[in-house]
């Protein structure tokens, strides 16, 4: 029973927070902003970044690009069956007042797909190119954070797709000889 109280109580809350920030972009110019940020991370600037590294990046911008793309798919798979698994719907499918500022790309929301390999992406692009984390930290969180304010999805998808992401990244640096963000 306490659990269940807990779970409720989390829910509710995470609803309002989503309802809040969804309302305040039907308000406010950021609804723009994050409109623009959202379409980015469906996936033509993780495209165009993998496309200028590997063209201009020289030999660690080639290794760089392929590291992205394998890790790419492989989230891809990962957060397709988790949405099937789950079936969570999204907030705007669940409560009519929360507006979706920006057609869904699929039915569910656990996890969230943007975030997900926003995080990832990041990691693996700094992980060559330090320098990066300059434009990709306040942009992956600029994803995140839009996919919360456009009524797509809860804060738990944006967390639970945070970890993923990180440990996706984490294991295939591990993974790949020569890739480390400790260097």
């Amino acid at each position: 029973m306490q659990t269940s109280r807990w779970h409720s109580n989390f829910h509710h809350r995470e609803h309002r927070w989503v309802f809040a920030t969804n309302h305040f972009c039907s308000h406010h110019p950021s609804r723009r902003y994050f409109a623009v940020v959202s379409r980015l991370g469906d996936g033509i600037f993780w495209y165009t970044l993998m496309a200028v590294l590997f063209a201009y990046g020289g030999q660690r911008g080639m290794q760089a690009s392929v590291h992205m793309a394998c890790l790419g798919f492989v989230s891809l798979l990962l957060y397709k069956g988790l949405k099937r698994w789950t079936k969570r719907p999204r907030p705007c499918a669940n409560d009519r007042r929360i507006q979706a500022w920006v057609a869904p790309l699929d039915q569910f929301s656990f996890p969230s797909g943007h975030t997900l390999h926003a995080v990832a992406f990041s990691i693996i692009a700094c992980a060559y190119f330090p320098a990066l984390a300059l434009i990709l930290v306040p942009f992956s969180v600029s994803v995140a954070a839009s996919r919360v304010f456009l009524g797509l999805h809860y804060p738990s998808d944006v967390l639970a797709a945070t970890v993923i992401g990180t440990v996706l990244a984490s294991v295939s640096l591990w993974l790949v000889p020569g890739a480390s963000l400790f260097q």
